[in-house]
């Protein structure tokens, strides 16, 4: 039965699912494209110039997808969530303010001397225009991840009726969930880009088209999810354990753990039944629960029915959308290590099933971030702040014909503007790299032919 506060969650849920897919790979382009042009920086090759070009094109049309899906979701909490806006707007606003007056301006103000400052500007002060770009999508994931991990685990505050207000501001900022929060996403961001440039210049080497540009960008993006995979299976514990801590009862959604024990099994599979409070059917590894979230196999997890049903999070998307998370990573993982071991043995750019494969799975690393975000924000219902308010007493109390009017137009909007980015970045790739121009630069100021030269003596 659809009322005003699920209408209103599955329209913030679909538009900040949609949101999600551009920061995230402009995060990872904007690092990538900062290693590649400090190698031509270093090498002088005109080939590293042409693969920032051509990187620095679909960073560009992702860029603008990613301002005109973000603009939206600063109006629907302020219509949808008043409630919400209202008695938060003390603690977050501050942080949203922070992020546009930090990173967006230092994003756009740096965005044009990239794009476009090839041919303008001296190669070292474009290098700049670009590392403050990529410092500008890093500290705009910095805020916006601050703010919803004080969602998650709320600090530095105190309450005068209904209202959050600052005590700390270190507090909020830096919350307990907020730094392997903030790690987690920036390793997803690049770890996905890593795959997508496999995938594309896999594509390229199969194709035969653009072979001198495609190997070094598969090489490198092999390598560095070679590192970044394994660190980020790191930080995906350290985050399992910050939220065994401080929100056991997701912890019991994400494991489907209804009764509280000590060791406790890892439910590799199962349908979890909320209604019931069981699983109807599970797979199951002994000990394997208390061991990933406490690190030994007695130690004691807390289970959904230690909680009126009111209390409990969702637990059939919490407890999917972590596996499919955690199943695509480890996918990336022993994918990355794979080519890593035919980079060393000289045969990458001829195994033709793996570069069919790097094509396959080159999206998957969106789908792992939508479904990290689902886990993330399924388990910590029925609060949209952790134990302090509920998601019931932040919806505005709109016609719910309204919103669903709403919700029609951004699917149909959304899906208009996406087919559009999707045309546009698909025909970028199959104009290849090899059609861009490499224009003559140098390390510093070259006199023009109309300059005037002045005399030594005068």
């Amino acid at each position: 039965m659809f009322t005003t506060l699920i209408l209103s969650r599955i329209q913030f849920g679909f538009t900040i699912g949609f949101h999600i897919l551009f920061p995230t790979l402009n995060i990872g382009l904007a690092i990538f494209i900062c290693i590649f042009e400090g190698i031509w920086l270093k090498t002088q090759n005109p080939k590293y110039l042409q693969i920032c070009k051509f990187w620095t094109k679909i960073f560009a049309l992702t860029f603008g997808m990613g301002v005109v899906s973000g603009v939206v979701l600063s109006y629907e909490l302020g219509t949808n969530f008043n409630g919400f806006t209202n008695a938060v707007g003390e603690v977050l606003g501050p942080l949203f303010a922070y992020e546009v007056m930090s990173a967006f301006f230092l994003e756009a103000g740096f965005l044009g001397i990239m794009l476009f400052g090839w041919k303008k500007v001296n190669p070292k002060i474009h290098y700049s225009a670009t590392l403050l770009v990529t410092i500008g999508t890093i500290i705009s994931a910095f805020w916006i991840l601050s703010a919803n991990s004080w969602m998650q685990t709320p600090t530095g505050y105190y309450l005068i009726g209904n209202k959050f207000i600052v005590k700390a501001w270190s507090e909020v900022i830096f919350n307990p969930s907020f730094i392997p929060r903030f790690i987690h996403m920036i390793l997803a961001a690049l770890l996905t880009t890593c795959f997508v440039i496999t995938g594309i210049s896999s594509w390229y080497i199969l194709k035969k088209r653009a072979i001198d540009l495609a190997k070094p960008c598969l090489a490198i993006a092999i390598c560095l999810a070679a590192i970044v995979g394994p660190l980020q299976l790191f930080v995906g514990d350290l985050m399992g354990l910050n939220i065994y801590h401080y929100q056991p009862l997701k912890t019991a959604a994400i494991e489907a753990n209804w009764n509280t024990m000590q060791g406790a099994p890892f439910v590799v599979f199962a349908i979890p039944s909320s209604t019931q409070g069981k699983n109807l059917f599970e797979v199951k590894i002994p000990y394997g629960a208390s061991l990933i979230n406490t690190h030994s196999f007695q130690g004691t997890l807390i289970g959904l029915n230690s909680v009126p049903k009111a209390d409990q999070p969702v637990v059939a998307p919490t407890f999917f959308g972590f596996r499919i998370m955690v199943a695509i990573g480890m996918l990336f993982i022993l994918t990355a290590w794979m080519g890593a071991i035919l980079l060393y043995r000289k045969a990458l750019f001829t195994k033709n099933w793996f570069l069919r494969l790097c094509i396959w799975i080159s999206p998957l690393g969106f789908i792992a971030a939508i479904a990290g975000w689902i886990t993330a924000e399924s388990g910590r219902q029925p609060w949209i702040v952790y134990g302090l308010m509920r998601t019931a007493n932040a919806a505005s109390n709109i016609p719910m014909e309204h919103v669903l009017i709403s919700l029609m137009l951004f699917i149909v909007g959304y899906g208009f503007v996406f087919s559009f980015y999707l045309y546009y970045l698909f025909k970028t790739i199959r104009k290849g790299p090899e059609h861009l121009e490499i224009p003559t630069l140098t390390l510093g100021y070259m006199p023009q032919p109309n300059d005037e030269v002045l005399d030594d003596n005068e």
